[in-house]
């Protein structure tokens, strides 16, 4: 039996487990636990099973604390950066950290991606999201430059990588889009040899609607974090938003605010701490 915790952000719901758990099997064990018809549930869960399984090791001897996070996905994929996943990091680090009179609501968050830095607020976790990349080969596209506003299947997309792939289409009512029917031919597309996350935006009023289908979820899910910055990267490199302004952008789950500044992205919104419980650990079974 281990201990786990459930958070969310913005509906973007994670389990949340110590890194040195003894987990034989962590693929195994985030397809258990995801698992929306089968998986983890709780009185005080938003719903049954998860989006991913974080898996998070604190080291309190750096300045600022970090967070190391492996993020498994309910394939067993693992993802190399997750905007929500991240800021729960966050805030599941800061409560380990409250007590120390040094900290200041600073925490790192080190991913495959790339180490980012949150800040912990009373209300809101931002976190910075680092260079949305639009050149082929940070992508990752099959193609000699960028793709902007091209066909892929059945949507104009483009291509950004803001942590993890995206195919973001500009359209004019994201409810209109049978996301989970369109999306996946979209996902598959040779035009993206690593596979890309399918989001939607549309512009209403100041800010952004938006849905995503997420590569290893393998479905539509609440909210996506890295999903919200690439819908406020491309509209920033279509010129409808400007350099530094700060756009909500709504996932069905919540509003999250996204800025573009020079060669950096933020991400802030709320983090939800739902539970913790005890989950049983199955281990290998060994060959004859």
């Amino acid at each position: 039996m281990i201990q786990i915790e459930k958070y969310h952000g913005t509906g973007n719901d994670f389990v949340i487990v110590d890194a040195d758990a003894g987990i034989p099997d962590r693929r195994a064990f985030a397809r258990r636990l995801c698992d929306r018809a089968t998986g983890i549930e709780h009185a005080d869960a938003m719903q049954r099973g998860a989006d991913g399984v974080l898996f998070l090791a604190l080291e309190p001897e750096f300045t600022p604390s970090r967070a190391v996070m492996t993020l498994v996905q309910p394939d067993g994929s693992v993802a190399a950066m997750c905007g929500n996943g991240a800021r729960c990091a966050a805030e599941w680090a800061a409560r380990r950290l409250r007590h120390r009179t040094e900290f200041d609501g600073e925490v790192m968050i080190d991913t495959q991606s790339g180490t980012r830095r949150a800040t912990v607020g009373d209300d809101a976790i931002t976190i910075e999201m680092g260079d949305p990349a639009f050149a082929p080969a940070d992508v990752p596209i099959e193609a000699d430059e960028p793709l902007i506003e091209r066909d892929v299947g059945p949507l104009t997309v483009t291509a950004v990588n803001t942590g993890v792939p995206h195919a973001v289409a500009m359209v004019d009512d994201v409810d209109a889009v049978d996301l989970e029917e369109i999306a996946p031919s979209v996902r598959h597309a040779d035009t993206f040899p690593r596979g890309a996350n399918v989001t939607l935006a549309a512009r209403t009023g100041e800010g952004y609607r938006q849905r995503t289908f997420e590569r290893g979820v393998e479905g539509e899910t609440d909210s996506c974090g890295t999903g919200a910055v690439a819908v406020g990267a491309v509209a920033h490199r279509l010129g409808h938003v400007e350099t530094g302004e700060t756009v909500q952008v709504s996932p069905p789950g919540g509003d999250l605010d996204v800025t573009i500044a020079d060669h950096t992205a933020t991400l802030r919104g709320p983090v939800a701490r739902e539970f913790s419980t005890g989950v049983g650990v199955e281990r290998p079974v060994a060959d004859d």
